[in-house]
């Protein structure tokens, strides 16, 4: 087993060799590992059920994150293949112009380096992170959690396989070897070779990573997400809207937590609504007055309107204004993706200005806050941090801009 240290030394290394690769060798990379991914289903499936087997302290939500069929397989195969058909980030120009002096000034793109990323219970993230690291030229380093250690090591040694048959190093892509806590730590802290890491998880894990680390945390924090119903809202689409955010995936960060309805369409909209979301199993805590529409609604109490159910959970309030509304969002939002249904274009505007949320939806599910849904192909994280990006990590979020000034003999006087 090689320590922390050990395994930062060696994705350097790597990652010197990944900056200079081509797009052809990178995207010959992604379709093998798309077709070892397909190739290999049903044994991805042994490892998963073993994980699946003792799961008796995991919620629902937990147990949703971490499964995996066959329809899911190919789906994270197909993400790999649309991230081979990707334009390839590094070397991209973000800009050039000529000085007076006749210096060539041109703004270019170029991985990050050596990115380590801690995740929970996602499978298809170790996949999703190795495919974009090695399309943008980055070496990766990664932890997943316990609860998938089969699948995720299955999954390595797929990724693994392919870095081998495509030339590249081995190191490129690696599992953190030592499952020590401790360990964490001693990654994090290691800003010799470490250029960036990406926390995504629980909130007291990135809050413990991004206060230990010595290299910069790109936070994926909790999604506390809301809906607003406006007073201008097309039921129908509200209804549609709502329901969708919240039942589509409940277990998924882009999922909403709570619905906001505006008194003066509550009439319309609460008795519909409590009905399709009951109808789907959703436990609905309400206000007072949301409680008035049904009696199977429970009463909300302050935590509801700061709680990440990642279940079928969804806490509702009538309230009496847009700018009530905006308040309530601006206080217990998590900051990943909030939205507003309205038909009022002035509105729309309002709210796109006054929420200061990673992603903010006008008339669409929240659901829609996902990389693959952007055209991204996948992500690496959904960004809640103020530097480099916010929402959906793609491609060219795992490259930074540097100069290249081109010169004909010239010096500064």
């Amino acid at each position: 087993m090689f320590s922390a240290l050990e395994q930062a030394k060696k994705a350097k290394i790597a990652e010197g060799f990944l900056r200079q690769a081509s797009s052809e060798q990178k995207n010959k990379f992604l379709l093998l590992l798309a077709d070892l991914l397909e190739e290999n289903i049903p044994k991805i499936l042994v490892e998963n059920k073993k994980d699946l087997s003792d799961t008796v302290d995991f919620t629902p939500a937990i147990i949703r994150r971490l499964q995996l069929s066959e329809d899911s397989i190919k789906g994270i195969a197909e993400g790999v293949k649309s991230i081979a058909k990707a334009e390839d980030p590094v070397g991209k120009e973000a800009g050039s112009w000529v000085r007076p002096n006749g210096l060539k000034i041109i703004k270019t793109r170029v991985p990050i380096g050596v990115i380590a990323c801690i995740f929970e219970s996602r499978p298809n993230v170790i996949v999703d992170i190795a495919a974009l690291c090695v399309k943008s030229g980055n070496a990766a380093i990664l932890r997943g959690g316990k609860e998938a250690q089969h699948s995720n090591d299955f999954l390595m040694s797929i990724i693994k396989q392919t870095l081998v048959k495509t030339d590249f190093p081995e190191d490129a892509v690696q599992q953190l070897e030592d499952r020590r806590y401790e360990a964490v730590d001693d990654l994090i802290q290691l800003d010799e070779y470490l250029d960036l890491v990406i926390p995504r998880g629980r909130e007291s894990l990135i809050k413990s990573i991004s206060a230990k680390a010595k290299v910069p945390v790109i936070k994926h924090m909790r999604g506390l997400c809301h809906a607003y119903v406006d007073s201008e809202a097309d039921v129908d689409k509200a209804i549609r809207i709502v329901v969708n955010a919240k039942t589509s995936n409940p277990a998924t960060c882009n999922s909403i937590e709570t619905t906001l309805v505006h008194q003066a369409v509550a009439d319309q909209i609460m008795p519909r609504l409590i009905q399709e979301l009951s109808d789907r199993n959703v436990e609905i805590r309400g206000c007072p007055r949301t409680q008035k529409y049904s009696s199977k609604v429970l009463p909300a109490t302050e935590e509801d309107w700061s709680a990440e159910y990642l279940d079928l959970i969804l806490a509702v309030k009538i309230v009496d204004s847009f700018e009530e509304a905006i308040s309530h969002i601006q206080k217990y939002s998590s900051g990943l993706t909030d939205s507003i249904i309205t038909e009022n274009k002035t509105k729309q505007e309002k709210f796109i200005r006054a929420i200061d949320s990673a992603t903010v939806l006008v008339n669409a599910s929240n659901r829609f806050t996902d990389g693959g849904e952007f055209g991204l192909g996948a992500e690496i994280g959904i960004s809640t941090s103020r530097i480099h990006m916010r929402g959906p990590m793609g491609l060219e979020d795992l490259t930074v801009c540097r100069y290249v000034v081109i010169g004909n003999g010239q010096v500064r006087e």
